[in-house]
Formats: structure tokens, C-alpha cells, sequence
């Protein structure tokens, strides 16, 4: 009897042995760094720091095109400022075609000053 389960024992070891060569040449076949999930993994690996580079780079970028962009908006609405002031002080000029108007003068008001004209018409005229 002992040596039947003996021959079983060494036929269960040698079973053993083959399952676990079978699994080891998987295992290097698995990890292959040209064909498997090694080399797999290896490029994707690669892959993120290429990515990671670019990222960086284009933060950079992107932060200081807005850095840029800020400035020429804060010139721009400063030059809007002047326009509007230079458009609402045309208002108040003759247009070339029209005569400029006559005052009506009231004698009992003092000296009346016309704006943009050399001349101060008195109330005695």
C-alpha cells in the first residue's frame, strides 16, 4: 500500500512540476517586453510622460496667452473710455454744412460766453 501511494505521491509532484513550467513559460511570455503585456505596459508608460510634457507645455502656454490677452483687454477698454469722451465732446461741435447758431441773448443776464468760438458777446450789445 505505501508504495502505491508512493507512486501516486511522485506522480502528483511530477504533475505539479509540469504545471508549473507551463505557467512559468506563460508568465514570460506574459511579460514579454517586446510582445506582451510588459511591452504593452512599458509604451504606455512612456506614452504618459510624453503626455505629461505636453500638458506642462501647453498650461504654460495657455497661462500666458492669458496673461497677454488680460493686458490687451484692460488697453482696449481704456481706448473704448477715450473714444466714448471723444465721441460725446463731437457732440457738442458744429457740423461743417450748418451755420453756428445765434445766442439769443437776454440784456438782463450779464455776459454770455459761447463755447468754442474767440468771442464774448456782453448783454449791452
Amino acid at each position: 500500500m505505501t508504495l502505491i501511494a508512493d507512486i501516486l505521491l511522485v506522480a502528483g509532484a511530477l504533475g505539479a512540476a509540469f504545471y508549473c513550467l507551463i505557467l512559468s513559460r506563460r508568465l514570460n511570455r506574459f511579460n514579454d517586453l517586446e510582445k506582451g503585456v510588459g511591452g504593452a505596459v512599458a509604451v504606455l508608460s512612456v506614452q504618459v510622460d510624453d503626455m505629461t510634457k505636453t500638458l506642462e507645455k501647453a498650461r504654460l502656454a495657455a497661462s500666458d496667452s492669458t496673461s497677454s490677452l488680460e493686458g490687451l483687454t484692460k488697453k482696449a477698454e481704456n481706448v473704448a473710455k477715450r473714444l466714448e469722451l471723444l465721441m460725446a465732446s463731437m457732440h457738442d461741435l458744429p457740423s461743417p454744412t450748418e451755420s453756428p447758431p445765434t445766442p439769443q441773448v437776454d440784456p438782463e443776464s450779464g455776459p454770455v460766453f459761447l463755447r468754442h468760438q474767440d468771442r464774448v458777446m456782453e448783454a449791452a450789445e
